[in-house]
């Protein structure tokens, strides 16, 4: 009974466009809730309690339905790509207040090839850090609002120039959105982005945020390609973060069917345990994403290759 009571929670939390703070931290939490039920289907089984382990079904069933799409891959992003196809390399980042090791975040991008950087909590302290471990000689072109102190701050590296540099308003953290020239294509609209956390952050504001966040999506879909990129402080399980996704974007862990993808916390001595940032498109097709340790954060990083086609 305990379970099904912890899964009908998790699945309101789930469907729920609630301003409330504890609820939104509850969804955040969902798939480890769900848990519960599982355990509770196994005791009710084990005790021939046939209508608990029948409702325990529906409600796994209910969660089913909700989550192993992101489970299947998109049929585009197994396709051969196309002769006039462009990637572009992201890298994901958030540094912790910049206490993220330079000389890791550096080697990553290097060894990876990655084209282009989003990184929050950017400090002037971290900024000086990653130049000292080579970030200005991998990416010659940046757009960077660092902060002396917190977690505001925010910066762009590329490798290829950039264009168009402005902050994005609305936000608490310092949000940012440029242009990506890519050699033989036109520029891809980058976003890096970073609203408030939730548990920090009021809920009204919390929401008012991913609202403005869903409105600039929309506002520079029209414009051509899209990146977005960053810690959303929101998980799959908020429905504030499929509302962003309704505007026209998919996420490139659920176009490669790998799901859900933890990468808060770290700093815990435990695995992370939620997925907080993502990589999003709206008319690319992910390639691959990894999944990158970032010693001196609490947050993985992420890695992903987007594939453009038909772009001129």
């Amino acid at each position: 009974t305990l379970g099904i009571v912890t899964g009908l929670v998790a699945t309101g939390a789930y469907y729920t466009d609630t301003r409330i703070n504890v609820l939104i931290a509850l969804a955040s939490f969902v798939p480890l809730m769900l848990v519960a039920v599982v355990v509770g289907a196994v005791v009710a089984l084990i005790g021939r309690q046939w209508i608990l382990a029948a409702v325990s079904a529906v409600v796994l069933a209910a969660a089913a339905v909700a989550y192993a799409p992101l489970y299947v891959a998109d049929a585009a992003s197994q396709d051969e790509a196309s002769g006039d196809a462009v990637r572009l390399r992201v890298m994901q980042a958030n540094l912790m207040v910049g206490s993220a090791d330079p000389s890791v975040v550096v080697g990553s991008a290097r060894d990876n090839a990655v084209d282009v950087v989003t990184i929050q909590e950017l400090t002037d302290a971290s900024v000086l850090g990653l130049r000292d471990a080579g970030m200005e000689q991998l990416f010659p072109y940046s757009y960077l609002r660092a902060l002396p102190t917190g977690g505001g701050g925010a910066g762009i590296y590329s490798r290829t120039p950039l264009s168009d540099n402005r902050e994005l308003a609305g936000y608490g953290p310092v949000n940012l959105a440029t242009s990506v020239d890519v050699p033989g294509s036109e520029p891809v609209t980058l976003l890096a982005v970073h609203p408030g956390p939730a548990y920090v952050t009021p809920a009204d504001i919390w929401t008012a945020e991913l609202d403005t966040l869903r409105s600039d999506l929309e506002a520079v879909s029209a414009s051509g390609p899209v990146i977005v990129s960053g810690d959303f402080n929101t998980t799959y399980s908020h429905k504030k973060f499929r509302n962003l996704l309704d505007a026209g974007y998919t996420d490139a862990a659920a176009q490669l069917g790998m799901g859900l993808i933890p990468t808060y916390p770290t700093d815990k001595g435990t695995p992370a345990v939620v997925g907080i940032d993502h990589i999003l498109t709206n008319s690319g097709h992910a390639r691959s994403l990894e999944r990158i340790d970032l010693p001196g954060s609490d947050h993985h990083g992420l890695i992903g290759e987007i594939e453009f086609s038909g772009v001129s």
